[in-house]
């Protein structure tokens, strides 16, 4: 009985546990425990339960995490954006001032293992349905993007805390021999790499090359992926990058003619789209993170900094400028020690930030690609083709070609022209750090007038704080250097 009331409450306070229908619809018994036949190793009894398990993998793109701190984290964290509105947590992530009992931190953790949890039921159990409406060939498709869904959630999680636990068992019912399985230990970074590309292996042998609702999983978006990972992970192997970005770009995407054309809501799942969380709006399938970053009613988050005009007026970059940024009047709505009122910047990428809103989130796109593609080639001594990437990306934005003509000086050009053609789609300050160059740039970065914002940004506090929630759960988690 004691035994029970212990796993009662273990259950109740476990995030990265699968979130699927076997725990949610069984009958409870006296305590709050779950219980299922045990003899039944059948967790998705017809086609039906398995897509609607998908389906809500999928869906967690739809969660606070990707609508609003996926930006933050980004952006805000970088020197495109200052965090913002009225939140602490927020102002602690901005300045590198996080401690573990952050909230935003805490959720994000719980945000991203909970899906975790969700595709570990579907990859582990996928091939184990029975009926016969599933055909093999889905049930692979299935296993494909339900691996993708976790390895992005895993990148996510490494760069953010570095060592993490690494989770890949699934759980239906409780009993006492299986709590160290369900409190494990940091695993090192090295080995969550390893299962992040294992799975985006899995992902690019199995899902579909193209799908018209960008949504999807697709071979393109997993390449994306892939081309990320070993950019980021050290030490880089800016061969697989290449070979990578290669497969992605022989893919059938192609650039918008018009930069503009990617953020009017007029040419979403376009042929540069790579991966693009879709919405269809209204009360049911509103997207109401971009309500976060613009509008007259309250002060937003992620406020474009000085730091980024000025870098865009540098440049005389007015194309990217204007689709990135709208200045408006906010006189006697609030103020801010940045930005007169009369003048004030929010993001405009995100125009549709109405009630209800069916503004599409795109996270991988061709430009994207061909700029980690010259990052490689840079990297790999060729920096005639280097330029060639980049000035196709500035051709677009009617800027002249790059006069970069050394390999550092390329690097330099590759890391502004991403910053400008990026801007807040959430990649500045993941760039900075895989690239050593975050503590530099962020401890000089200057506000309004070239003040020194006065960053105290040091190596430890490249990666966060292990929430404190966490650490009082599981005794086998350590804190990071720091905190």
């Amino acid at each position: 009985m004691k035994k029970i009331i212990i796993l009662s409450i273990i259950a109740a306070g476990l995030f990265y546990l699968p979130s699927c229908d076997k725990f949610l619809d069984v009958k409870p018994v006296s305590y709050g425990i779950a219980v299922e036949d045990p003899n039944d190793t059948i967790v998705y009894k017809t086609a039906a339960d398995v897509e609607s398990a998908l389906a809500g993998c999928y869906g967690d793109f739809k969660n606070e995490y990707y609508q609003l701190d996926y930006f933050v984290n980004g952006d805000a964290q970088s020197d495109d954006a200052y965090a913002g509105a009225d939140n602490p947590a927020n102002f602690q992530i901005d300045e590198f001032t996080i401690d573990a009992t952050n909230s935003n931190v805490s959720r994000d953790w719980a945000y991203l293992y909970s899906t975790v949890g969700k595709t570990n039921s579907v990859i582990n159990n996928v091939m184990k349905v029975t009926d016969p409406a599933l055909s093999q060939e889905r049930k692979s498709q299935i296993l494909g993007e339900a691996s993708f869904i976790r390895a992005f959630m895993y990148f996510q999680l490494v760069q953010l805390w570095g060592d993490v636990p690494l989770q890949l068992e699934d759980f239906q019912t409780f009993d006492i021999s299986i709590i160290d399985k369900l409190f494990p230990p940091r695993a090192p970074m090295a080995d969550v790499y390893k299962q992040i590309i294992a799975d985006l292996e899995t992902a690019v042998n199995n899902v579909q090359p193209t799908a018209e609702n960008k949504g999807y999983v697709t071979t393109g978006a997993a390449n994306t992926l892939l081309a990320y990972v070993y950019a980021t992970q050290e030490p880089h192997d800016w061969n697989k990058v290449s070979s990578y970005c290669d497969a992605v770009i022989a893919g059938g995407y192609s650039l918008m003619p018009n930069y503009d054309d990617l953020w009017n809501n007029q040419h979403e799942n376009s042929s540069e789209s790579i991966f693009e969380i879709n919405y269809n709006g209204g009360s049911t399938d509103g997207n109401w993170g971009t309500k976060m970053f613009r509008g007259l009613d309250w002060k937003k988050f992620n406020i474009p900094s000085n730091d980024l005009v000025n870098a865009f007026d540098a440049e005389q970059d007015s194309v990217r400028k204007n689709a990135s940024i709208i200045f408006q009047d906010v006189t006697g709505k609030w103020s801010d020690v940045q930005w007169p009122q009369t003048n004030y910047p929010f993001l405009n990428k995100y125009r549709n930030f109405n009630e209800g809103s069916d503004n599409n989130f795109i996270f991988y796109r061709l430009a994207d690609v061909l700029l980690l593609k010259a990052e490689a080639l840079n990297e790999n001594g060729d920096l005639q083709g280097a330029a060639a990437l980049v000035n196709q990306i500035r051709t677009r934005a009617k800027l002249a070609n790059t006069t970069a003509s050394t390999q550092d000086a390329m690097r330099l050009a590759i890391e502004k022209e991403r910053r400008l053609e990026l801007a807040f789609e959430g990649h500045r300050w993941w760039d900075l750090k895989r690239t050593g160059r975050a503590i530099e740039v962020m401890n000089s970065v200057t506000g309004e007038g070239g003040v020194p914002l006065g960053y105290n940004l040091t190596q430890n506090r490249l990666i966060w704080a292990i929430p404190q929630s966490e650490l009082d759960k599981n005794s086998k988690l350590t804190q990071n250097p720091g905190y």
